[in-house]
């Protein structure tokens, strides 16, 4: 039997502004793929750091993920 092992390789050069139309469209939409998933958590771990109002809605975003409010879709 083949495993398949998908992988995400994301080059992730945000900066703030580029963030929001992403984090507009996954509440307006109430989904998030994996693709955003794996952006969002790049851009919480670069260097620059994030606005205190980016990080508050990437906390929404999780936290909307946890209570079921937001699917996540391929």
């Amino acid at each position: 039997m083949v495993e398949n092992n998908m992988q995400f390789n994301v080059n992730v050069n945000l900066n703030p502004s580029s963030l929001e139309p992403i984090l507009e469209r996954i509440f307006a939409n109430r989904r998030i793929t994996r693709k955003d998933q794996q952006i969002i958590m790049s851009s919480l771990l670069t260097e620059d750091g994030l606005s205190d109002h980016h990080l508050r809605q990437i906390n929404k975003v999780f936290d909307s993920l946890k209570r079921g409010l937001i699917k996540v879709v391929d």
